[in-house]
Parts: C-alpha cells; sequence; structure tokens
C-alpha cells in the first residue's frame, strides 16, 4: 500500500470518532484534508449532524467548497473532538505541530476540544521529539531579537521561514522561526515554557498532554493507538 493511500485510509478512519451532534475542530494538513472530505461526505449523504470550526484559512476554503457547515470558535462554548494532523508524535502522545503554520489556530482549536484525535503517517512516530524542526510563531516586531534569543536558549540554529524571497506571514500575520534543535527534546513541556517566557513568542509548536488516539497511516494500513488514560481510553 503506497503512502498516499494509508493516509487516505487513516484520515477516514478517524471520521468514526465522531458522532451526530458534535461540534468538532477541523485540522490542517495532508492527511486530514481526507477527514474533512469524509466527514462532508457523511454530512450530506449519511445525514452526520456536525459543525465544525477549521484551524486555518485552507482548511476553512476546503470546508466551504464541500458544503460542510462552519461556525467560529467564539460562537461555541466547547467543541467534542479535535482531528488534526502532527509533525512529529512520541510514545507519550507529545506532538510537534506547525509544519502548516497554523500552529496558534490549532492549539486555540485543540485547548477548547474536549478530546484529540491525530492522524498521521509511520512516520511521524519518534522516540524523541525534535528531529522535525519546531515551529514557533513569533511577532514580526522585533521579530531578529526574538530569533537570536531563542537559538540562544535552545542552543540551536534558528531561521526565519521564508515565502519565497519574503518572511512567511501566518494567517494571524505573524511570522515563524523554526528552531533546529534535533531529536534533543526530552522535556518537552520545560522547553516550552521556557520559549513562551520570551515576550516576542506568541505560541510554540509542542501539544502536550492534548492527544488522546492517533490513527496511525502506515504500509499495511491504519491503525489506533490510544493514550493510556487518555479522554478517549
Amino acid at each position: 500500500m503506497s503512502i498516499d493511500e494509508a493516509k487516505r485510509l487513516a484520515g477516514i478512519a478517524a471520521c468514526d470518532e465522531v458522532k451526530s451532534g458534535m461540534k468538532l475542530g477541523l485540522g490542517t494538513g495532508s492527511t486530514v484534508h481526507h477527514t474533512v472530505v469524509e466527514l462532508a461526505r457523511r454530512y450530506h449523504e449519511e445525514g452526520l449532524d456536525v459543525v465544525g470550526v477549521p484551524t486555518s484559512i485552507a482548511t476553512h476554503d476546503l470546508a466551504t467548497e464541500l458544503g460542510l457547515p462552519l461556525v467560529e470558535l467564539d460562537d461555541v462554548d466547547a467543541l467534542d473532538v479535535v482531528i488534526d494532523g502532527a509533525d512529529e508524535v512520541d510514545q507519550a502522545f507529545q506532538l510537534i505541530k506547525g509544519g502548516g503554520a497554523a500552529l496558534l489556530r490549532e492549539k486555540l482549536v485543540a485547548q477548547a476540544s474536549g478530546a484529540m484525535v491525530v492522524v498521521a503517517d509511520d512516520r511521524k512516530m519518534v522516540d524523541t521529539l525534535g528531529a522535525f524542526p519546531l515551529p514557533i510563531e513569533i511577532t514580526p516586531f522585533g521579530g531578529g531579537t526574538t530569533q537570536r534569543a531563542i537559538a540562544s536558549l535552545l542552543g540551536c540554529d534558528a531561521s526565519l521561514r521564508m515565502d519565497g524571497d519574503q518572511p512567511l506571514v501566518t494567517d494571524n500575520g505573524n511570522h515563524i522561526i523554526d528552531a533546529h534543535t534535533g531529536p534533543t527534546l526530552t522535556d518537552p513541556a520545560a522547553t516550552e515554557a521556557a520559549l513562551l517566557a520570551l515576550a516576542g513568542v506568541v505560541q510554540v509548536g509542542l501539544f502536550i498532554g492534548m492527544c488522546d488516539v492517533v490513527h496511525l497511516a502506515g504500509a499495511s494500513g491504519a491503525e489506533r493507538l490510544v493514550r493510556p488514560g487518555g479522554r478517549l481510553a
């Protein structure tokens, strides 16, 4: 089975976590794309009664195109489940996210959700986080100062993410620093806290204690992994 087909199956399998009447967080990424497409199909063909809060403009546009009903995060008291992707997942279900530059909205939606379901391919499973560069959203004002502070704090190269010859601008009007720590983040909660203490840092692409289930795509298909003691255990 190709990895693309496995990702499609994992994205579809994650829809089984959804029940009629739910308010959903709709994540961002290539695997979650299949989830949104399947949710829209079930909405139109099977009468699945759901509304979604998208975590990015791209997901908003996809869901709108497919006719999946959407609401604003501020218009709901809470979300039942968020389904999202990840750039890395470790054995403790801790995540690195932000490869798609949507980490701030993704974390806002995840924190407002009763449970978090991640869809990813098995190349994203790691023993220690950090091989994927850690995305950190920062304010454009004083960006160079914040970039240097991040590099000094983490003791690694910290690069400004570019979009062509200009800094990439997030959906929130901010910039992204990618910290090339390597697989060294053995205490991601402490790393997150230290980075958030820097005034120019808006949010960090570390998701700690949020992920409850991973639908993992591999050569043999999709596998459902459950965090012990998690909200969907």
